[in-house]
């Protein structure tokens, strides 16, 4: 897999921000065939940091249900947890 599609987007909601401050991790939404071995390069290619540790998580697509019948899917998605050395740090907003 290509070192550019395996990040999609970086995630930002309250828990990552606190996980950022606290513990130095970042999280990322990444492409469902992506392993970690795949997220730890392209993140240390794309932000010039040093990875220690990368935990994924990934949740299964589920049926979308109206009234008891099923109308639809909601996609699954994939998600990493990525551990950044101590001294570095990714700014997804520095010029804002």
């Amino acid at each position: 897999m290509e070192r550019t599609s395996v990040l999609l987007k970086p995630l930002l909601t309250e828990k990552t921000t606190s996980l950022k401050e606290d513990e130095h991790r970042v999280a990322f939404y990444v492409h469902p065939l992506a392993n970690k071995l795949e997220v730890k390069d392209a993140v240390e290619k794309a932000f010039g940091v040093t990875v220690l540790a990368v935990n994924v998580v990934r949740r299964a697509a589920r049926d979308r249900k109206r009234q008891g019948r099923v109308v639809g899917r909601r996609p699954g998605w994939k998600k990493a947890y990525v551990k950044l050395a101590q001294g570095d740090k990714i700014e997804f907003f520095e010029g804002v």
